[in-house]
């Protein structure tokens, strides 16, 4: 058996599972394919494939082309890049693992921190030699807006309430009685963008929710507003969010997620100094990793034993 693990950015994935167990040839794949071609010419002849997140895309075109691959493992079980159709069709098994919603949560803290308090400013201050360079701002009795109040929505609204924070959501199926069990009020979309100091993105990317944050929503916020998304790059409009930016017409946004992943070198959202970035690290942590690989190990047993588990198609 062949066993393809892809972008390990971070070359950890030998560490976090008992790999050794599967008697198996693996090859570790450290670097994004380019695209379809490049992902069909390295996986060419690799009986298992396990793909971390949505990093790698797995369209019908990339299934069809690689006629030994028998077994995919998604990272998560949610993955809209892969098409779970065409995997059946062509008789590739879609297997899952667990995941871990806390560190994405968590992660959305450090950014909503990191923004109200401008720290990405005062680190590069202290470690010139300065001081002081601008004015933070205080959470306790600001709004804070969710556009998305499901599982990660709802806890972040949780941590928001023990900063003393007024939570307010919105998402298109959300109703007055489902916010209230989570001390969160309803509120329309256009009351979610003007009302909000802090607003953070937790929907899930789909038809619907595309472009959802685009030119009208961003000009609708609070000048001296802070946009938070760790959820998927799309739904904001990238291209809406930094001419907001460029023309201060928000405070700031802290992104951990983005159009293009890896984000390109010379893209304008890293020219410009209330844009806080991360690398799309919400869910990165040892913890999960250890689940995701761990299961990973877990599926291809399984699976070499005749008995696939987790299977999504």
């Amino acid at each position: 058996m062949k066993i393809a693990i892809l972008d390990d950015y971070q070359n950890v994935a030998l560490q976090c599972a008992d790999w050794g167990s599967l008697g198996a040839e693996i090859e570790v794949f450290d670097e994004p394919f380019a695209g379809p071609d490049e992902t069909v010419t390295r996986l060419a002849g690799f009986d298992v494939v396990v793909a971390m997140r949505e990093r790698t895309p797995f369209p019908a075109a990339v299934f069809d082309r690689l006629p030994e691959l028998k077994l995919l493992v998604s990272t998560g079980r949610r993955n809209a890049a892969i098409d779970l159709d065409a995997a059946k069709r062509c008789g590739v098994v879609v297997s899952a693992t667990g995941a871990l919603a806390a560190p994405t949560v968590e992660h959305a803290w450090a950014l909503i921190l990191a923004g109200a308090r401008n720290l990405p400013l005062e680190f590069r201050s202290m470690r010139e030699g300065g001081w002081q360079v601008g004015l933070g701002m205080a959470l306790r009795d600001k709004t804070l807006g969710l556009l998305g109040l499901g599982r990660l929505g709802a806890e972040v609204a949780r941590i928001g309430q023990a900063f003393g924070m007024k939570p307010i959501a919105w998402s298109q199926n959300l109703t007055p009685e489902r916010a209230a069990e989570h001390g969160v009020t309803a509120v329309s979309k256009e009351d979610l963008f003007a009302r909000s100091d802090v607003l953070s993105v937790h929907l899930v990317l789909s038809e619907r929710t595309r472009g959802l944050v685009g030119a009208a929503e961003l000009a609708a916020m609070k000048p001296a507003a802070l946009l938070v998304n760790t959820s998927r790059g799309p739904i904001v409009d990238e291209s809406a969010l930094v001419d907001a930016l460029r023309g201060k017409k928000i405070a700031a946004a802290a992104l951990d997620v983005y159009d293009v992943e890896p984000l390109p070198a010379d893209h304008p959202l890293r020219t410009l100094d209330n844009a806080i970035l991360t690398p799309h690290i919400g869910y990165v942590s040892r913890e999960t990793y250890e689940i995701f690989y761990g299961g990973a190990v877990e599926d291809i047993a399984a699976f070499r034993a005749g008995e696939p588990i987790n299977v999504l198609n």
